[in-house]
């Protein structure tokens, strides 16, 4: 791997940036039941409860391999010109040698300070010895454990101090663990939680050290990450997420330019898909990890200036917008609402999700910035599409709640859009069905819990919102728990009937191939969107693709050059919802990938 690290440090280096890298061992936080298939080594014989698997408990010869195995990679790293590394120290293999809540060792490694903090020693003293004096190694440390059986400041001070002596050059402050999901969520803040929650506990840290010290824990935005460094709290601002959605964040603040920054939203999405499909994505910017085939920048156009028509000001809407604007186009935008957003406003009134308002925002400006008109309040039809003469145009007209599912009592029941709207009374018991397993179901069964009703959360899943990740899930468990929610699980609803003054919901388990009833107040449903394609249906005849999609020309980055109908004057494409209910990733991708060659 020597070479391929010493490309890419090469190809860094030549921008005048410092490129370093994380060495850890992961210890328990893996699984023993993919790869070679060995067992997980750890201090102890504990299991985490994020990743499942039970490690043996390290022997004396593990112990040897792993600190040569440190040694050996980090000198791998040097050998490829790397300016340094740095150690993880928390929820790991080394931390979990120092902690009292998971060292339960009664050998040369267990027990007091001295002997638990032994073994990192170890692994430190060889990292060093196999790199020099000259290259620069820094370590991820939780100071405070933030557990009453864990490990403690002053403990953490001390061993830093030994860790220092030993050849560490700088400390990245963490507060907290990592071994569940709840404290991971806490670790990690999501959306709705306080900026930079634990930058004044960095800052005690800083003052009781003699070395550098970073931090990073939802620091999203410059105007705090400056506070940081003027107020003498860090020497170094670590910020990952933002330059996840922005990676031009540094270029953007020293050409001038802070207000174009694409802000992070917190949505954790990136740290969610890692788990769900092995890649880290952005939410809102579909260009992170796919650099390869699309671009952060938008390039201009060198082909004739088209007129291009956007029907729709959600989230795919204003992608579609923002890079056919800057594009060179001339673009035009109709949106029924008097104000932009879409589904995504919606969400954005919750609480906790506010920040997602942050995606609607900044595309906003930035296709004002490019020069494209918006006319909202305007329900456009088709002949309101064709008045404008356009040569292209996309229908982002996104969809509508879907209730088709149930056999009968469509008419009876609400959807989760007239909850988050304020339709809904949240008084009485209220059965909430969700079969979509996303944030919708949950975003309005807290409100409604909050709000006073009594709610029953049901689902055909054997688990609550599986499309909810380990970052987001903690804050929706907590608010069920806090609000006594009762959760049922593998329960289908098929049908509603109005008894009397209530409604009864007919429940169906297919694994038992049983029948139940609820009678309740009120029903909220979650299944998901329909297409709002009329419009799309109306256009698509006189279009000179007849709506048709070059799927080989849309994943290669070709322009799209479908020539269906000859006598077509336009070409039509629909993006995000308008084609199939999924998220807002996939809408604003959509967007983004069709677009930029256009």
């Amino acid at each position: 791997m020597v070479p391929w690290l010493r490309r890419l440090t090469d190809d860094v280096h030549e921008h005048g940036a410092a490129v370093m890298t994380q060495v850890t061992h992961l210890g328990r936080r893996t699984s023993n039941f993919s790869g070679d298939w060995l067992p997980l080594v750890y201090p102890s014989a504990l299991r985490e409860p994020a990743h499942r698997s039970f490690p043996k408990i390290a022997e004396g010869w593990d112990l040897d391999r792993i600190v040569q195995d440190y040694a050996d990679a980090a000198a791998r790293c040097a050998e490829a010109g790397l300016d340094g590394i740095e150690l993880q120290h928390y929820g790991h293999l080394l931390d979990a040698f120092l902690s009292p809540a998971t060292n339960q060792r009664t050998d040369e490694y267990g027990g007091s300070l001295e002997h638990r903090m032994a073994f990192p020693r170890r692994v430190i003293q060889a990292v060093r010895k196999a790199v020099g004096e000259d290259f620069v190694v820094g370590i991820r440390m939780s100071m405070d454990e933030d557990r009453a059986d864990g490990l403690q400041r002053e403990e953490a001070l001390e061993a830093l101090r030994r860790y220092v002596a030993d050849g560490i050059d700088f400390l990245s402050v963490i507060r907290g663990t990592i071994d569940r999901d709840a404290t991971l969520a806490r670790v990690i803040p999501s959306m709705g939680t306080p900026a930079a929650p634990f930058l004044d506990f960095a800052g005690e840290i800083r003052h009781a050290v003699q070395v550098p010290v970073m931090h990073a824990s939802r620091i999203s935005d410059v105007a705090t990450a400056r506070h940081a460094v003027r107020a003498g709290l860090l020497d170094l601002v670590g910020m990952t997420r933002a330059q996840l959605a922005d990676p031009y964040l540094v270029a953007k603040l020293a050409a001038g330019e802070e207000d174009r920054i694409r802000p992070c939203v917190g949505a954790n999405y990136c740290l969610d898909a890692i788990y769900e499909s092995g890649d880290a994505k952005c939410l809102h910017n579909p260009a992170t990890g796919r650099e390869g085939e699309l671009p952060h920048r938008i390039r201009r156009s060198t082909g004739p200036r088209r007129r291009a028509v956007v029907v729709g000001a959600g989230p795919a809407g204003l992608e579609a917008a923002r890079v056919l604007g800057e594009r060179g186009h001339q673009v035009v935008v109709f949106e029924a609402a008097d104000t932009p957003g879409g589904q995504l406003r919606l969400a954005a009134s919750a609480p906790r999700r506010r920040d997602l308002i942050g995606i609607v925002d900044w595309r906003l400006a930035e296709a004002k910035h490019a020069g494209v008109k918006f006319r909202f309040g305007a329900l456009a039809e088709a002949r309101d599409v064709l008045a404008e003469d356009p040569d292209l145009v996309i229908v982002a007209t996104g969809g509508m709640p879907n209730r088709t599912f149930l056999t009968e009592g469509q008419d009876l029941v609400h959807d989760t859009w007239d909850v988050m709207d304020g339709s809904v009374r949240a008084d009485g018991e209220v059965l909430v069905y969700d079969d979509n397993g996303a944030e919708p179901g949950l975003e309005a069964t807290e409100k409604l819990a909050r709000a006073g009703a009594r709610v029953t959360y049901v689902t055909p899943e054997r688990t609550v919102a599986p499309l909810v990740g380990s970052m987001n899930s903690p804050a929706y468990l907590a608010a069920l728990a806090e609000h006594d929610v009762t959760v049922t699980l593998a329960q289908r609803l098929v049908a509603v009937r109005r008894t009397g003054g209530r409604l009864t919901a007919h429940l169906y388990s297919e694994y038992a191939d049983r029948h139940l009833e609820q009678t309740v107040d009120r029903v909220v449903v979650e299944h998901g969107t329909l297409p709002n394609d009329e419009l799309y249906r109306d256009l698509a005849p006189g279009s000179s693709n007849l709506g048709e999609v070059d799927y080989e020309a849309l994943l290669s980055g070709r322009t799209q050059e479908v020539r269906a109908d000859r006598e077509g004057r336009y070409q039509l494409f629909r993006i995000g919802d308008a084609v199939a209910s999924r998220n807002v990733h996939a809408a604003i991708y959509d967007a983004l990938r069709l677009c930029h060659t256009a």
